[in-house]
Parts: structure tokens; C-alpha cells; sequence
């Protein structure tokens, strides 16, 4: 692992933790879109599906985990706890998120590295993550009205896909024959969408 995929990680954890402290301690989900936090429920539970076939490292493991729990937490908290559900904006958070899967799907059936089950899946998983901060952008923009820790969780996630990009850039020139341009290419999109 080099440090900007390890940089990319802990700033990506770092905005997870951000989201969850302000929605656990100031029982307030106010600015934060449900249905990007669904969909990247979605992309997790898609993309760590390996973690029953497949071991890397414990770190590798332990951050799928992590994530994983993070974002079915953030979820049921907005769903289901009622301090957190009172603060959440339905009437404003209306993006039709649903219709983002079946592209994404059909993107990754149709372009991907390898045609296996989680392969697919994975790949399915990226394309879905270049799109989930849709909701949130289009429910930021129609209220105009950014909190602090809110603002901090989008630029959080900017910053772990900047990092990501560098990770991919320094594995392109270190590794022999590493290129996933999928992969490459969406982490650069993903930065170009949050600015």
C-alpha cells in the first residue's frame, strides 16, 4: 500500500466519522441527503462482497468493515431513529435516485475488466459511486444552506478521491502492468463533479 491510497482512506474515514458525529451527537441530519447515503449503501455492499471469498489484509479488511457498518449505520439513523428522522428534509431531498442503478448496471455489464459475478458487481459498484453524490449536490443546491460539518463531509470526500486519483497515478508508474482505467477514470470524474 503507498501512502496516498493510505491518505485516501483515512480522509475518506475521516468524512464518514464527520457525518456520524453529527448525526449521533447533535441528533441532526439536516443538509445530508438520505438517498446519496442509500446509494452508498449500495456501492459498498456491492463492492466488499469479496470480503467472504477473498483476504487481502486485516487493514483491508477491517476498513471494508468498517465502511460497510458506517453506512448502513448513517442509513438507519436517517431512516429510523426519530431525533435524527425530525431533522431530515424529504420535501427537499427529491432526486430519483433509483433511476441511477440501471444505467450503472448496464455500464458495468457492458464495460469491465473481467465478466465475473463480483467483477461485475465491483465494477457496477464504481460507476455507482461516480454518481451517488448527485442527491446530495442537487439537495445543497436547492436549499443553499451548508453547515459546517456538512460542508467539511463533502469536502472530506473530495479530498479522498483527489488522494485516490494520486494513488492511481503513483500504482500506474510503480507497478509493472497496473492499469485499471475504469477505475482511473472515475476517480477523476468524481473530483471534477464535487468542484
Amino acid at each position: 500500500m503507498n501512502i496516498f491510497r493510505l491518505a485516501g482512506d483515512m480522509t475518506h474515514l475521516a468524512s464518514v466519522l464527520v457525518l456520524l458525529l453529527k448525526i449521533h451527537t447533535i441528533k441532526s441530519c439536516a443538509g445530508v441527503s438520505l438517498r446519496t447515503q442509500e446509494l452508498y449503501a449500495i456501492v459498498f455492499a456491492t463492492r466488499y462482497l469479496d470480503i467472504f471469498t477473498s483476504f487481502v489484509s486485516v487493514y483491508n479488511t477491517l476498513m471494508k468493515l468498517v465502511f460497510l457498518g458506517s453506512s448502513f449505520s448513517i442509513v438507519w439513523y436517517m431512516r429510523y431513529h426519530k431525533a435524527v428522522h425530525r431533522t431530515y428534509d424529504r420535501e427537499q431531498d427529491t432526486f430519483r435516485h433509483w433511476f441511477l442503478l440501471l444505467p450503472c448496471l448496464v455500464l458495468a455489464l457492458l464495460i469491465h475488466e473481467k465478466f465475473t459475478f463480483l467483477e461485475l458487481l465491483w465494477t457496477f459498484s464504481l460507476y455507482l459511486e461516480a454518481v451517488a453524490i448527485l442527491p446530495q449536490l442537487v439537495l445543497l443546491q436547492r436549499t443553499r444552506n451548508i453547515d459546517n460539518l456538512t460542508g467539511q463531509y463533502i469536502f472530506l470526500l473530495g479530498g479522498y478521491r483527489a488522494l485516490y486519483i494520486l494513488n492511481w497515478i503513483y500504482r500506474y508508474f510503480t507497478e509493472p502492468h497496473f492499469v485499471h482505467w475504469i477505475s482511473m477514470s472515475l476517480s477523476l470524474y468524481l473530483n471534477l463533479l464535487t468542484l
